[in-house]
């Protein structure tokens, strides 16, 4: 059978199982997983053998954290630098601590034990990227916060794979120099992709912004470049997509290039879920059936049950620290690279592969359910997690008060960002889970709630039902519905706007009661009319230059 052949089979069985679980409303990421289950179950060819396929799935890990990259920007990271540092720590400490002891009560012996529980210890950077990328949610407070600790986590398992690399290179003994000298390039490297993306880069890809295609090209080019030489310094080529995104991230055409890479991405990365998906098919699980069944729910309920106390004693809101919980509960892709180093080494038997291989497929498979549907799993456990809340928490930085603005605004990022400047601070009342927002709104002294639309809480504090007008530039159809749904319900009610996608989406919003509904082709185009109508000499151009261009110098600046 062809490597073409075989891709083709591939991706049309991809398709399929993508409509039958979109009409599902499950996430197409599980169809990618069900493909490499399928093809290997009924032994149509082995996806592990093929180098095409392997070099497919590493492009695919490196495209995600290119993409990674490109979003993490310098101002959120220190806004919640601290708390991922503090929260990885503790979660990496008691979750390996505990999975040590599971792992000796099962039998396996202690440096086995160690393996299993460095390797329960990793949440998986890729899946918890997609699935937020997936949901919109990387800008919140809960979505940064878990990149955070993602990253701290990468940088331990990184460092765990440096230190086996020197045990490797140097037979028994540790090679600690090497291992020190790689880090000390990590720094390096580090340091140079941000001084790049501050005084070189910039300069480059604003010129190039004026042709797409050679911003695509370009964005492609610096990405493999720096891989080139990332590989060259030992390094993987997954590390140099995200050092190569994090030198781009501080460029005025980030989003630009994430729309032109982001199909890329999906392409490649189906190839590395189908290959994580036929894993389990191929693993020995003679002998393992309880302890994978016991570690699956130790990462499932466990490791947000860490994370959720350690947040709590942070001082964050329940929903935070759920929210955040909840996407680490899953197996690293780098506890799959660890199992086979170590039985490479000859330090686990093949029992100990087989275990971490099936728990990792387990739980990515369950996790990416917890974390799509989150929000409905908080709404049924809200009234037991406050005992993982302070009295007083203090993650949004506003007391709790109740609100009663006749202006309330939903997302002020963008869109929102320009209905702020034309609305009466006194009266406005703005929500949002993007802390660079909030940060913004406190220093122009606008009143603001940190947190979701999705959260009962954030609801009540807002005091909807003495508002006049609910404005949700959202473009999240199933909030948006919520919402609705909530204003309906209440006895005075105020007139609602709200955003769509699609013209489908339009109609099932006004279906469900929307006075308004912002289409940003329509509407962008009826206020530039009638602008235009009432001011025939176009002098009004100026002016809304004017603002277009202090708005953006506001948002490029936050970036800085």
């Amino acid at each position: 059978m062809s490597s073409f052949f075989q891709l083709g089979l591939i991706v049309c069985l991809a398709a399929v199982l993508g409509v039958v679980l979109r009409m599902l409303k499950q996430p197409v990421m599980l169809a990618y997983l069900a493909t490499g289950a399928v093809i290997g179950y009924f032994g149509f060819f082995n996806l592990g053998d093929g180098e095409a396929f392997k070099v497919f799935s590493d492009l695919g890990i490196m495209f995600l954290l290119f993409l990674v990259g490109l979003e993490i920007n310098y101002v959120s990271l220190r806004l919640v630098g601290k708390t991922a540092l503090i929260l990885g720590a503790c979660q990496m400490a008691a979750t390996g601590g505990i999975g040590f002891l599971l792992a000796r009560a099962f039998g396996f012996d202690s440096l086995a034990s160690l393996y299993i529980a460095a390797s329960f210890a990793f949440a998986s950077t890729i899946i918890a990227v997609k699935l937020l990328s997936e949901k919109r949610d990387m800008g919140s407070l809960y979505g940064k916060i878990a990149i955070g600790l993602l990253l701290v986590q990468d940088s331990a398992a990184i460092f765990v794979l440096i230190l086996l690399s020197g045990l490797s290179a140097g037979g028994n003994a540790v090679g600690w120099s090497d291992a020190f000298f790689a880090l000390a390039k990590g720094v390096f490297l580090f340091g140079l992709m941000l001084w790049l993306g501050r005084k070189i880069l910039p300069f480059v890809f604003d010129k190039a912004a004026r042709a797409h295609e050679l911003l695509f090209l370009i964005s492609l080019a610096w990405m493999f470049l720096v891989a080139a030489v990332v590989k060259q310094l030992g390094f993987s080529i997954e590390i140099a997509g995200l050092l190569a995104g994090l030198a781009l991230a501080n460029s005025a055409e980030n989003l630009q290039i994430a729309n032109r890479i982001r199909p890329l991405r999906d392409f490649f990365i189906l190839i590395f879920f189908a290959i994580l998906g036929s894993s389990l098919v191929f693993s020995n699980l003679q002998g393992v059936i309880l302890p994978v069944v016991v570690f699956s729910l130790f990462v499932l309920v466990g490791n947000p049950l860490i994370v959720l106390i350690v947040m709590g004693l942070l001082g964050y809101r329940k929903r935070t620290s759920f929210m955040t919980g909840v996407t680490v509960s899953q197996v690293s892709e780098f506890s799959l690279i660890l199992a086979a180093v170590g039985f490479t080494l000859g330090h686990i038997p093949q029992t100990a592969v087989s275990l971490i291989t099936a728990v990792g497929v387990i739980t990515i498979m369950l996790s990416t359910y917890s974390i799509m549907y989150a929000d409905r799993l908080y709404r049924r456990f809200a009234q037991y997690l406050s005992i993982f809340e302070r009295k007083e928490p203090h993650d949004d930085g506003v007391p709790n008060e109740r609100f009663e603005k006749p202006l309330v605004l939903i997302g002020a990022h963008r869109t929102g960002e320009s209905i702020v400047r034309h609305l009466p601070p006194e009266d406005l009342l703005v929500i949002d889970f993007d802390p660079e927002v909030i940060d913004d709104l406190k220093k122009r002294g606008i009143d603001h709630l940190y947190g979701d639309i999705g959260d009962p809480e954030i609801f009540e504090r807002a005091n909807l039902e003495q508002a006049r007008l609910v404005i949700s530039t959202s473009p999240d159809l199933a909030d948006n519905l919520a919402l609705l749904k909530e204003l309906r319900s209440m006895i005075r009610r105020p007139k609602a706007i709200v955003r769509a996608e699609t013209e489908k989406e339009a109609e099932l919003l006004y279906e469900a009661g929307a006075d308004y509904v912002l289409l940003p082709h329509l509407t962008s185009g009826q206020y530039l009319g009638k602008t235009l109508a009432l001011d025939p000499e176009m002098r009004i151009l100026e002016g809304l230059r004017i603002s277009d261009m202090e708005t953006m110098d506001r948002k490029r600046g936050g970036m800085v």
